[in-house]
């Protein structure tokens, strides 16, 4: 007969057995789930691997570029142990303050700013903008006021004072909006885009169906590809990365890169009494895209993220002139020109209904230079 005691006793030796079953085996499952390792103190892993995924092509062998990954993966407990930040460099404390994890999905968020909201009688964008939130649903989506920026990035960038201190010194407005938008995305992630653009395509049909969603963290596209013998009277690079659309996860290294760059050069700028002598021809390569493209490509050769080793030379502008499909380069997605500038009738870039066709910026009709692109804005 099963007595109370005989069934307590039978009870706590199953439960027994059942403990030590399942602690022998964890360790080959937790094994098996550990796919890359973990950065320490922002040194960054490296992770090698050589193709380079298109829209469901091939690219030749002459476009083939390296592959790598970028994995600043928080801790298994989800949280960060407390460190003293006051002995770290600038880099360090926004890696420690924004970690980065590729595996995570993309925020959904869409981030604009302007001198107005959609609610004020002065807002003349309201077409353009109406788009996002209809390509969108679900996403959050706003639009920042010079106003409400300031106090925005008080909140996010409390604990690296210097950001602040960068922010609120940059003299001219287009110079707040070009840092804006890489503050924003580094603390937030999401999508950037500027106020007079207008979204074709829905951010979730960017990326291509055979590149994972857990593999990419940043999706730029090109701005220019001049291939005409006088390009350096109209850009400053060869094959220009626009910045008026970018959608990041937060803590990616190119946008933690860029706002060291803006906010080291700017606070030595303002100590040696020269930030006031920046004018609007200067912009494209203090925060603009020159500036931008310098450090994307600085990325792609660099030995912290990726294996040059495997590579077949240096990344530069050879690798993207002509594109027509996405390429994928570690956890990057460029996209041709086409994507975010379509219908220029220049640089191959083709009209607004192709497929491959995703946003839409307005340049009033015409394709300016840069400097009068930025003076407009």
């Amino acid at each position: 007969m099963l007595t109370f005691h005989r069934a307590l006793v039978a009870a706590a030796f199953f439960i027994t057995i059942l403990f030590f079953t399942t602690r022998s085996s964890s360790p080959a499952a937790s094994a098996s789930a550990v796919e890359f390792p973990k950065s320490q103190s922002g040194t960054e892993s490296k992770h090698s691997s050589q193709t380079t995924a298109s829209s469901g092509q091939t690219a030749p062998d002459h476009n083939v570029v390296h592959d790598g990954e970028t994995h600043n993966k928080p801790s298994p407990q989800g949280q960060q142990t407390m460190q003293d930040m006051s002995k770290m460099t600038l880099y360090d404390k926004l890696t420690y303050q924004f970690p980065y994890d590729v595996e995570s999905k993309f925020p959904a968020y869409i981030w604009q700013t302007w001198r107005w909201t959609p609610a004020h009688g002065e807002f003349q964008f309201r077409e353009q903008e109406a788009t996002w939130t209809a390509q969108h649903p679900g996403f959050i989506h706003e639009v920042i006021t010079d106003q409400v920026a300031v106090h925005l990035l008080r909140l996010l960038y409390a604990s690296v004072p210097e950001v602040l201190e960068a922010y609120e010194a940059l003299p001219l407005p287009v110079l707040k909006a070009d840092f804006f938008r890489y503050l924003i995305l580094l603390a937030r992630g999401g999508i950037y885009s500027d106020i007079d653009t207008f979204a074709l395509k829905s951010a979730l049909d960017w990326i291509p169906q055979s590149v994972p969603r857990n593999s990419v963290g940043l999706v730029i596209g090109i701005e220019a590809d001049p291939d005409r013998p006088d390009w350096k009277d109209w850009y400053s690079r060869r094959i220009q990365f626009c910045q008026w659309t970018i959608q990041g996860k937060a803590g990616h290294p190119v946008l933690r890169e860029v706002v060291t760059r803006i906010t080291d050069q700017t606070l030595k700028r303002k100590r040696a009494g020269s930030l006031r002598d920046i004018a609007h021809k200067n912009v494209i390569e203090f925060t603009g895209p020159a500036l931008w493209t310098d450090i994307i490509f600085e990325y792609f050769n660099d030995e912290r993220y990726f294996d040059m080793s495997q590579s077949a030379g240096t990344i530069d502008w050879r690798n993207f002139t002509g594109m027509e499909a996405s390429k994928r380069v570690g956890d990057v997605v460029v996209l041709p020109i086409t994507s975010f500038s379509p219908g220029v009738q220049q640089m191959g870039a083709k009209d607004d209904d192709d497929p491959m066709a995703f946003v839409k910026h307005d340049f009033e009709g015409t394709w300016k230079p840069e400097s009068e692109r930025h003076i407009g804005e």
